[in-house]
């Protein structure tokens, strides 16, 4: 019989033996499964309360407690049950234990789900313990629990089944808890630095605000294609137009029809603004600021650890053209080229596979990419970039063919985007539609031109500045997580075969 077999074996007979448990507990307490349980203090607030308890002492204090089981000893005399903040001891003996409650114990396995009333005390040993008075089951688990020590091995089940990954492995559970604290942290520094949170449409019947694939649905009411958002940018800066508010902001869920990788899930989340009567500068001191904070909210300093190198997020951060990033790295001098022509010859001469059709700025970009990006390991600001690639950006003045736009560059990775938003609405609707005729000759012949946007920004929107920042990297950064699918609780994942 092969290994994995065996495992599978085991784990049938292990679920049979439960589901046998179940069966008696019905027949002996009924409702295994209750709808109500009354706890009056969670592990964490117990040890808090009690931190100060000396060894050997028992208290006259009475508590009701509820977890899972972790781990049992001496046939259920001690029991480790774990709650969300943590865990607490269960000492059940025939001295303190009525003999109905100890009956329990027999009946109880790994990950079962139970209710505990009893004294507060501290063993000899120093072990914060309940010395249980009455055990009620409120779940009876039918499933092993995963081996506590060595968490899950395979890493493709620690994603498909989350919930046992967090289970059996603390670090993916202080990850997500970090995590949910990195998103309030946003939410509290732009509520604080005055911006107003809106929520925009996850549905667009024009798809726009970046370049990417979409997914598309269908709306049976309307009776029309629908897409997901692949970003809020055209919505959110209507409501500038609208003069709603001159800071807003939105954390998004944006959708991508793209690939999958250790930095990219199809579905992600962003934070997006736009600070009206500011500039990408004053957006670079926002991130700063915002960075700053989250890190010293996550590890109570702005410099922490990420794998084996120590990254800083103390401001100010290195600030660098990309013209003149590419020039240091490379030696090409793009700003001395007149022509697209003369941008191909120097890349391929320096080695480069460039396109026939590529423009000015596309080899610059590209080259960046290959030669600077994979150098930028602690935060960076990359600033102007060719106007080529950022239809939504304003020119840089005496440079044409760049504009003010940075990306935020940390361990090679880009996490946030950001421009002096482009709000000339002639010029605005001359870039989208060269947009459109570069998607249309790309395929792309669901792309249409959001005319709706483009009639708003006729209407006017004030000078100002916008941010997306990708929420799901920059907590891989803070948790020192290797993987974008280590900081989402269900990641895109293959349909698991029969």
């Amino acid at each position: 019989m092969t290994e994995q077999k065996t495992e599978t074996a085991l784990s049938s007979d292990a679920t049979e033996v439960r589901r046998q448990k179940l069966a008696l507990l019905r027949e002996k307490i009924g409702d295994v499964y209750p709808a109500h349980f009354h706890r009056t203090i969670t592990n964490t607030e117990l040890a808090e309360k009690y931190k100060d308890l000396e060894a050997d002492v028992e208290t006259t204090d009475v508590v009701t407690v509820a977890g899972r089981v972790y781990s049992s000893r001496n046939s259920g005399m001690f029991m480790d049950i774990h709650d969300a903040g943590g865990k607490i001891q269960i000492f059940s003996h025939k001295d303190v234990t009525p003999e109905e409650a100890r009956n329990m114990l027999a009946m109880i396995d790994l990950g079962d789900i139970i209710g505990v009333t009893g004294i507060v005390r501290r063993t000899k040993r120093g072990e914060l313990s309940i010395s249980a008075r009455e055990i009620t089951m409120l779940t009876k688990s039918l499933l092993p629990m995963p081996e506590k020590w060595n968490g899950i091995a395979d890493v493709e089940i620690r994603y498909r089944k989350r919930h046992l990954d967090i289970m059996s492995n603390e670090e993916s559970k202080l990850r997500f808890q970090q995590r949910s604290k990195i998103i309030s942290g946003i939410r509290r520094f732009m509520e604080n630095d005055g911006f107003m949170e809106v929520e925009t449409p996850m549905l667009h019947s024009v798809y726009g605000g970046a370049t990417a694939d979409p997914f598309k649905t269908h709306h049976n009411t309307l009776k029309q294609d629908m897409y997901l958002r692949i970003a809020p940018e055209l919505f959110l800066k209507r409501t500038l137009v609208s003069g709603l508010t001159d800071k807003v902001f939105e954390v998004n869920r944006n959708f991508r029809n793209e690939g999958v990788s250790t930095r990219h899930n199809p579905e992600f989340t962003m934070m997006e603004c736009y600070w009206a009567y500011a500039d990408y500068e004053d957006i670079m001191d926002l991130v700063e600021r915002m960075f700053a904070e989250l890190a010293v909210k996550i590890h109570g300093s702005t410099e922490f650890m990420y794998g084996e190198t120590e990254m800083s997020f103390k401001g100010p951060f290195k600030r660098v053209p990309m013209p003149d990033a590419v020039k240091e790295a490379t030696g090409i001098d793009f700003l001395a080229m007149k022509t697209d022509e003369e941008a191909r010859a120097a890349a391929k001469a320096a080695g480069f596979e460039v396109e026939k059709d590529w423009t000015w700025g596309e080899c610059l970009a590209f080259i960046f990419e290959e030669k600077v990006e994979g150098t930028l390991i602690q935060p960076s600001h990359v600033t102007h970039f060719p106007k080529d690639i950022s239809p939504f950006a304003k020119e840089v003045p005496g440079e044409p063919r760049l504009v003010e736009r940075f990306e935020t560059y940390c361990n090679a990775w880009e996490l946030g985007n950001a421009f002096s938003e482009l709000n000339d609405p002639e010029e605005q609707r001359k870039r989208m539609v060269e947009q459109l005729e570069q998607a249309h000759a790309r395929g792309e012949k669901d792309k249409q031109l959001d005319d709706e946007f483009l009639d708003a920004i006729d209407q006017g929107m004030p000078p100002a500045g916008g941010l997306g920042i990708g929420v799901d990297r920059l907590t891989m950064l803070l948790t020192n997580a290797p993987s974008i699918r280590d900081v989402i609780l269900f990641p895109a994942r293959k349909a698991k075969a029969d």
